[in-house]
């Protein structure tokens, strides 16, 4: 029987201790003798939102198939059970074995949103580790990390031993293979096995690489120290969507996740090429998964873990080539042992909203359109490839087949965005809910409620618009004032609301996400001031940031507002995605300048390199 790591007396004082227990429907148990090496994988925010990650959940079933190889997991503790274990120096422990993380070989961190990087130090320091990977021994664990945020790493490159660039099921089995030798072989140390590491394909050492600045504090050259070090790092990926390893007997939280569901994915990539959208570049090119196979996991899946949801996971789920015989199937089999069915990322149209009408009560459902611009120059501007028509017609569909609540997705300070398009956006809401009242009295289901919502945009790596600056947060607000300003004016304003993001968390975000080396200082000293959860709205602490930026001194006009030189060597610019610079370049320009839409992948190809992993769209019709 296990020893759990918390006493009864702790569990009994901090919220929803079953975070902490483990033991949960299809964990994997394996004896941490029998095997050669151990992995804490880490999801740096709470149990409830890493439980509902599917790479997490992949990544767990493929290394625990390997026999000499026991992955655990490890959440972020929540603010009351971190304050314990610092009082009473309990180390970060793994739910499988409850055994400390210092005792584990890796400690495997998935980067899903730069506003978590503070809870990437929590995880150290609980865990007992130095926080700086320079002050590592030999005897230490281990940190690697991986995950989206990875496409540009520098801000927290001296906190982390290694970065995995791509997807997972290529390259680990290697890293894993190279560390077994050398302990086998007893040659391993820490700077042996990093060196060597490196030379993996799409693993980043950072304490191999050199940065130098230019006086104007731009880069001047990021090179590697060794001759035998790759001067870029290539992104990996799984050409074959239908050779990954898959799990069909998924963790079940006894926590209720954020998403307590059954998860099909069902393509990786996206055919669209949104400029603002950095999954839809790096996650090029569109690979779809067989869809018999997909019906296969689906029945798996729901029998082994008494879900009675099951999801599509996808960019675009529409873009699916065999997405109407897929949710016929899931309808017909199914759906009749009470389960429902979640179709998220689709475009709204009659084979939509059938299958919806079908599988959710409309009168409690809303529908959700991502317009992300009011106006059509600006939604050109962005690639976006949607018409005012085209919402128009799906939204008239939708409410001549019962709906009457929309929920519309638009982002505020896009590039060369003007007054005009800020009003467009409630301009827009209002011409849907105008569309609703030409419906005859009789036929609707009372006033509908169009709702509104804005982010601000954030200028992310790897994008068309990675050059672009940002603006400070009282611009950001003086935007989202204009939005609620007009909607007010409009003739069925009753109808409308509107929700706007939080505008300082939106600079942060956008000053992490493209930031280099220099930030780690800032991130450290606003950890030790006690910044965690910083993603939490009621737990950010603006003014705390405020002051770490200001004693490592950071520029927030140099990193968040200005806009880059298209010549300028930016902090990732070493990664090798596979999608070329120089399309970048032609998209930033198509869309500032000549503000066009470049069609999609099906339609045309545009070149932008992604055919270089033979696979995919790219090959599409190609023998």
């Amino acid at each position: 029987m296990r020893n759990l790591a918390l006493s009864d007396d702790i569990l009994m004082q901090i919220d929803k201790p079953a975070r902490y227990i483990g033991n949960e429907l299809n964990m994997i148990k394996k004896n941490p003798k029998d095997v050669d090496i151990r992995f804490a994988m880490c999801f740096p925010d709470v149990y409830e939102i890493g439980m509902s990650h599917l790479g997490i959940q992949i990544l767990y079933e493929m290394y625990n198939r390997r026999e000499d190889v026991y992955c655990e997991r490890v959440y972020s503790p929540w603010p009351d059970l971190h304050k314990i274990m610092k009082e009473q120096n309990i180390p970060l422990f793994a739910l499988e074995t409850q055994d400390p993380l210092k005792e584990f070989d890796f400690i495997g961190i998935t980067l899903q949103y730069e506003m978590c990087y503070t809870n990437i130090l929590q995880i150290i320091d609980l865990a007992q580790i130095p926080i700086w990977q320079k002050d590592r021994s030999d005897e230490d664990p281990l940190i690697i990390c991986g995950g989206p945020c990875t496409y540009n790493p520098e801000p927290i490159a001296d906190f982390c031993d290694l970065f995995y660039i791509g997807e997972g099921e290529v390259s680990y089995n290697e890293l894993f293979d190279l560390y077994k030798e050398m302990k086998r072989a007893n040659t391993y140390t820490r700077a042996g096995f990093l060196r060597e590491a490196s030379k993996i394909p799409g693993i980043y050492v950072p304490s191999l690489y050199q940065v130098s600045y230019k006086d104007d504090g731009t880069i001047c050259e990021i090179k590697p120290i060794y001759e035998d070090v790759p001067k870029t790092v290539k992104r990996q990926v799984l050409s074959d969507m239908n050779e990954g390893v898959y799990p069909t007997k998924p963790l079940v939280p006894f926590v209720r996740a954020t998403q307590d569901r059954v998860v099909l994915e069902i393509q990786r990539g996206c055919i669209r090429g949104c400029r603002f959208c950095q999954a839809g570049m790096v996650y090029r090119p569109n690979r779809e998964k067989d869809v018999e196979q997909l019906k296969t996991y689906a029945k798996e899946m729901l029998a082994s873990t008494g879900h009675e949801e099951i999801s599509l996971s996808s960019l675009s789920s529409s873009d699916y080539s065999k997405l109407p015989e897929l949710v016929n199937f899931l309808i017909d089999e199914c759906c009749g042992d009470g389960v429902n069915i979640s179709l998220p990322s689709l475009r709204i149209d009659a084979f939509s909203l059938d299958v919806m009408s079908k599988v959710q009560d409309i009168r409690k459902s809303s529908l959700t359109f991502a317009p992300e611009a009011g106006s059509q120059r600006l939604r050109n501007v962005i690639n976006k490839g949607l018409t005012k028509d085209d919402i128009l017609n799906g939204a008239g569909m939708a409410f001549e087949g019962g709906w009457q609540k929309v929920k519309l997705y638009f982002m505020l300070g896009l590039p060369t965005e003007t007054e005009e398009d800020m009003k467009a956006i409630p301009e827009l809401a209002n011409e849907i809910a105008v569309r609703y009242y030409e419906i005859p009295k009789d036929q609707r289901n009372g006033k509908c409620q169009i709702t509104m919502s804005t982010s601000f945009f954030v200028p992310k790596p790897f994008t068309p618009f990675q050059w672009a600056p940002m603006y400070d947060k009282d611009e950001y607000l003086r935007r989202a004032k204009i939005v609620n300003d007009t909607m007010k004016e409009q003739l069925n304003h009753k109808s409308l609301r509107y929700n706007w993001h939080e505008a300082d968390v939106t600079v942060l975000e956008g000053l992490l996400a493209r930031g280099d080396r220099k930030l780690a200082q800032a991130i450290y000293l606003a950890y030790e001031d006690g910044c965690i959860f910083d993603a939490w709205s009621d737990y950010f602490d603006a003014e705390k940031w405020d002051k770490a930026l200001d004693e490592a001194n950071i520029s927030v006009d140099f990193y968040a507002y200005r806009q880059r030189d298209l010549d300028e060597i930016l902090p990732w610019d070493f990664i090798d995605v596979g999608v070329r610079k120089d399309f970048f370049v032609r998209e930033w320009k198509r869309a500032t300048e000549e503000q066009v839409v470049t069609p999609n992948c099906r339609m045309q190809c545009s070149g932008c390199g992604a055919a270089s992993f033979k696979g995919g769209v790219c090959f599409e019709g190609k023998n």
